[in-house]
């Protein structure tokens, strides 16, 4: 028996083409920038889903493939919605996601460092050198936004002596109003023209916690008749007396993310901040903050990308806590819930999940992606990795009448058909065996080639059986199959070449172990459950289906960092609820799209 490595490699594709990337090379052959410098920073506020995967996948693979560096930062501006559960969640995601592929690349700093201050043009600013990971149990942590609360403070304080930001005393209410609406313009604020002097000591008293939530703002002096609504006097602080995860009870007052975000850009060294489409509307608002504090250095500059919409599910924030919230899931790892670590507990690979985002398509472009590209790659990569066991789901038992009743046998099976290395392992075999119930019909269809009475199958690895009798209990339920085995039928026997149209899997009864087997499915009924209405009103009601399966004995000693395929079934991994001989195995996904078979039924 081979005892199983920790899986078989998948071959890493060809680096993916694409409008950004075409850009960066562009970059790249002019020496534009001493190196490029990418980020992914996600806000703390959830878990991240398979959409950021697309987002990590694009910002590492650019530093990975042109030599560059890549920031993961926490874009951590509203403390009431953030909580270092997220962060723990977001670090653990993306180390997993990016491990072994382009962990070399990421952008980190060193425990403990601030932002360097310069002078420049006779003013002082601020950045971060780039620091690649150096592994080797360096300790490091990533960039958070709220890092650089004082001087983005101070930044704010030089807009305002540049007379391009103003603190507002209208209501959040007002505020709003006052913006207009895309046809038709905004209204100029009463205290827009508010003296220097008397805004700068406003939002330094705001910053001293005297002013309550909602009072006032520091507001940003463009042009309230903008076209573009977010050039409308955009507010660039609020105050918010809530503690900060990361920064505790310091601050009581916050940046807005479009003012914190391009500021810390800029600190970080970033040139190539990639966004998706809806940051679109944002760019002229990017570029004119960092436009007006005359900053050193090139500056980032922003792109935009379409985001990933997948077929079956959702991936906004709010609608998967509301799914958690409502006990819907059991949190945000279930493995039916589109979150990276969703996926990794239901047992999809990095390298699977790497193989979809970073090939994806980066386009301009708004669509819905089919679930079966996502799927593909899952089957394309466990094919080639996955160990093959017997496991029967639903157990219907099988008694050979002819086979000695003290008689044990140790058959040979194949561990991967795919890979000659993975070499093979010992099933035990005996006179009383469990088949799955779906693999046998007491009036069965035309063209059914699994087992009936009278009729016969190949046991997988082992012998062709014959049904000869069906035990049932006093309901009228099928309790056993009374069979014999021709018991020259095995591999090497007399009648071993003897054609049989239907190979079942099976298990020995008296070695098989029970394990806890979750059959996990998609969430929604329609492609597109917030397209109308309720989208909690396309929830399939089959999504999870439990069972206690029997299983051949070598699965009592899987191994998490495993995967499984349950022959002619599906693809399993081992549940981290499991105990020492309690093994939970999820299904990742099935052998085929069944998805599609139904539909082509119908």
């Amino acid at each position: 028996m081979t005892t199983p490595s920790q899986h078989t490699p998948t071959p890493a594709p060809p680096a993916p083409s694409d409008f950004i990337r075409d850009i960066v090379a562009a970059h790249v052959a002019e020496g534009r920038y001493p190196r490029i410098h990418t980020r992914f920073p996600p806000e703390p506020n959830g878990y991240l889903h398979i959409g950021h995967a697309k987002s990590i996948c694009l910002n590492f693979g650019i530093a990975r493939e042109f030599g560059g560096v890549c920031n993961l930062r926490m874009d951590d501006t509203n403390p009431a919605k953030e909580d270092v559960e997220y962060v723990d969640s977001i670090m653990a995601d993306v180390n997993w996601l990016i491990d072994g592929w382009a962990g070399d690349r990421l952008g980190m700093k060193p425990l403990g460092a601030t932002p360097q201050a310069i002078e420049s043009n006779g003013r002082k600013d601020y950045f971060l050198p780039p620091v690649v990971g150096q592994g080797g149990g360096a300790k490091l942590e990533p960039f958070y936004a709220s890092d650089y609360f004082d001087e983005i403070y101070e930044y704010a304080v030089a807009l305002i002596e540049k007379g391009r930001a103003y603190v507002c005393d209208l209501s959040p209410q007002d505020t709003d109003s006052y913006r207009g609406a895309p046809d038709r313009p905004g209204k100029e604020s009463p205290w827009r023209e508010r003296g220097i002097a008397e805004s700068l000591d406003l939002f330094r008293r705001m910053k001293a916690g005297e002013f309550p939530d909602g009072a006032r703002t520091l507001r940003a002096k463009i042009d309230m008749t903008a076209p573009n609504v977010w050039m409308r006097d955009p507010v660039l602080y609020r105050i918010r007396h809530t503690e900060h995860h990361h920064t505790g009870a310091k601050w009581t007052i916050y940046p807005m993310y479009d003012f914190a975000h391009c500021l810390s850009d800029y600190l970080e060294g970033i040139t190539h901040s990639i966004c998706t489409l809806e940051f679109e509307v944002h760019r002229p608002l990017y570029d004119w903050i960092l436009e007006s504090l005359a900053l050193p250095r090139p500056l980032p500059h922003q792109y935009e990308f379409a985001r990933l919409s997948l077929a079956f599910t959702v991936m906004s924030k709010r609608k998967l806590l509301q799914l958690v919230n409502d006990k819907v899931v059991t949190g945000w790892d279930d493995p039916r819930m589109p979150t990276i670590s969703g996926l990794r507990r239901r047992g999809v690979t990095p390298e699977a999940l790497r193989h979809f985002a970073y090939n994806i398509g980066i386009t301009k472009y708004n669509g819905i992606t089919d679930l079966a590209v996502l799927e593909h790659a899952i089957r394309e990569d466990l094919n080639r990795r996955a160990w093959r066991r017997l496991a029967v789901l639903r157990p219907l038992k099988v008694v050979l009448t002819n086979y000695p009743e003290d008689k044990t046998e140790e058959l040979d099976a194949v561990n991967n058909p795919e890979d000659p290395a993975a070499g093979s392992r010992r099933i035990p075999f005996g006179r009383a065996l469990y088949i799955d119930a779906d693999d046998f019909m007491e009036t069965p269809p035309p063209k059914y080639f699994r087992l009936r009475p009278g009729g016969e199958v190949r046991l997988k690895y082992a012998y062709i059986i014959k049904c000869d009798e069906v035990v049932k209990d006093a309901a009228g339920k099928i309790i056993e199959l009374r069979c014999t085995a021709d018991l020259d039928s095995k591999a090497g026997g007399a009648t071993a070449g003897r054609k049989i149209k239907g190979a079942i899997h099976w298990v020995s009864a008296a070695h098989a172990i029970d394990a806890e087997v979750r059959l996990y499915d998609r969430l929604f009924t329609v492609a597109e459950p917030d397209a109308a209405g309720d989208f909690k009103e396309h929830l399939n009601p089959d999504s999870l289906e439990v069972l206690t399966a029997k299983c051949e004995p070598a699965l009592r000693e899987a191994k998490p960092e495993l995967r499984y395929q349950f022959e002619r079934l599906a693809y399993f991994a081992l549940d981290p609820a499991s105990a020492p001989g309690k093994p939970v195995f999820n299904r990742t996904i099935t052998l085929r799209d069944t998805w599609a078979r139904e539909k082509q039924k119908g």
